[in-house]
């Protein structure tokens, strides 16, 4: 836990003491409340494709557990930053049949 997080607490006594930091975690909308826009980029990335969904509303665990769910389904690799999922090459109808499939409302975007 971060010093700032526990920010007024120094030391407790209470072996059984918890802090509770009172933070609500975002709740994620069901599939179908999500717009996701899936896009090929090769912009500052040496010249290589990567496929790029964007648009993802909800905890940051949901987003790594779809990313997961599409690299493996694809086969390659990828990552989640700042709330995109990149799969590295150009799997975009793929990606996008598998949106579809898991009722995630999801558009072509870019060229």
């Amino acid at each position: 836990m971060s010093k700032n997080k526990r920010e007024g607490i120094v030391y407790s006594t209470n072996p059984s003491f918890v802090y509770d930091d009172n933070e609500t975690k975002p709740l994620t909308p069901a599939a179908k409340m999500q717009d996701l826009r899936v896009m090929l980029d090769k912009k500052q990335r040496a010249g290589k494709k990567v496929t790029l969904v964007k648009g993802f509303v909800g905890a940051n665990e949901d987003l790594n557990e779809l990313g997961k769910l599409l690299k493996t389904s694809c086969g390659v690799g990828g990552s989640v930053k700042d709330g995109e999922i990149i799969i590295q090459g150009d799997f975009r109808e793929r990606i996008m049949a598998l949106l579809l499939q898991k009722g995630y409302k999801a558009k072509l975007s870019g060229g």
